[in-house]
């Protein structure tokens, strides 16, 4: 389907166009119609299905449809988002699709200084995307007015629960005007999200487009079993043999992060981490940085990464695995977006067998395993999943043909400040 089939104002297919796109994915198909009759949407559509749209268009053009006679702008619409880097992003996509209509819209998160925000509420906004411990800094600040709201969105409200938000959810509700329109979207509709649905939304129109707790279609997920001692080495030497050139990786920690950016550095690999403890500037940079290709390999914990949307990016590496299943899902959903293809690497040690167990339980089937040469873990692996090509062999590029190495590409790149470790030095003998 068409986005011209959605019924969305001249303004909008114009701003659509722009930034290329034509078809609708199935969520967007679905929600679009729904948002502009009104209803309330009860929505779980895996990370990369382009939800953001789904919800933005139609309530841009909502909007703009009944124009508010307040001479101080009030907030007409708020989108409350468990990061601020997933608020960011928001707000860049209400800025860009609603480029041709006379809406104000404005961004506000932690981490960064408050008096920008104050100037901008100020000047009125028609559209408030926030987080929900600034915005309730805000609201504790009067400097925001939450009495006249028209639309809710809820973005990635599983996060929002798993992150302990709920509390500051329910404070913000008693602040809003009884009759509003509410839109939830969440990766999963697990029980604590119904709980929410149900205490937050008037008889609901569901979508759900892809399986509760599957994997995004498109990413092709390999399972690399090596001693612990030895990830970081197999790593850089995956980066280097197979000139990877955007990889995002997954540690559990800060500290991880910090410590396995700065080893990669000290290979000659351009990396970056970003972790709560990062402030928002740096966390913004590192983000940009990896964006525009000047730094190669960006290190990430889960809470930090969820709702980074980097467009076409070839790799997921999952350094360590996640304590929690359905994290790997959302991992993993950073690649393989809007129909590209995508690859999810995992390393993984003897000590992560049960967590490993735990995700392919979750998934409903095996994953694959490939030992690396001459990254042979001390205990071996069964014999039939045992193999010695390197980790991208032709047999499993198939699924991803855009990255299919050449054979003077299965030589190791020099990448960053040049230098070279010797475990990545070793594929080009």
């Amino acid at each position: 389907m068409t986005f011209h089939q959605l019924g969305l104002a001249t303004e909008l297919l114009r701003a659509v166009s722009e930034q290329g796109y034509s078809e609708a994915t199935p969520v967007q198909a679905q929600a679009i119609p729904a948002i502009l009759k009104g209803a309330d949407i009860l929505a779980a559509a895996q990370t990369g299905t382009g939800k953001t749209a789904a919800f933005t268009l139609p309530l841009l053009q909502q909007l703009n449809g009944s124009p508010s006679e307040a001479a101080r702008r009030p907030v007409r619409a708020l989108i409350l988002t468990p990061t601020r880097e997933l608020a960011a992003q928001v707000a860049e996509s209400v800025s860009s699709y609603g480029k041709y209509l006379p809406l104000r819209s404005a961004v506000i998160y932690g981490g960064v200084s408050i008096q920008p925000q104050f100037a901008a509420l100020r000047r009125g906004v028609d559209i408030l995307v926030a987080t929900p411990g600034r915005l309730l800094d805000h609201v504790g600040q009067k400097s925001l007015d939450l009495s006249q709201v028209e639309m809710l969105v809820l973005d990635e409200a599983d996060r929002m629960l798993d992150m302990g938000f709920i509390h500051d959810i329910r404070r913000i509700l008693a602040l809003l005007p009884q009759k509003r329109q509410n839109l939830l979207f969440s990766a999963t509709f697990s029980d604590e999200i119904k709980r929410l649905a149900n205490g937050l939304l008037n008889a609901p129109q569901r979508i759900e487009v892809a399986r509760s707790n599957s994997a995004a279609e498109g990413v092709a997920q390999v399972i690399h079993p090596v001693e612990k001692s030895r990830k970081r080495e197999l790593l850089s030497y995956l980066i280097g043999s197979q000139n990877w050139k955007q990889v995002l990786v997954f540690t559990r920690t800060k500290h991880g992060a910090n410590r396995l950016s700065e080893q990669l550095e000290k290979d000659g690999l351009r990396s970056a981490a970003i972790h709560g403890n990062k402030s928002q500037g740096a966390r913004t940079k590192a983000l940009a940085d990896f964006k525009k290709g000047s730094v190669r390999v960006l290190v990430a914990t889960d809470i930090a990464a969820r709702g980074l949307d980097i467009d076409q990016l070839p790799y997921v590496v999952n350094y360590e695995l996640p304590n929690v299943s359905e994290d790997y899902v959302h991992r993993i959903g950073r690649t393989g977006r809007a129909g590209h293809q995508g690859r999810a690497v995992s390393l993984v040690s003897g000590e992560e067998q049960k967590l490993l167990a735990d995700i392919e339980k979750l998934l409903q089937r095996k994953l694959e395993r490939t030992v690396v040469d001459g990254y042979q873990p001390a205990v071996p692996v069964r014999k039939d999943s045992e193999r010695k090509p390197q980790a991208d062999a032709p047999r499993r590029e198939r699924t991803a043909p855009a990255n299919k190495p050449s054979a003077t590409r299965q030589r190791c790149s020099r990448s960053g400040n040049g230098k070279q470790g010797a475990h990545v030095a070793r594929c080009a003998r």
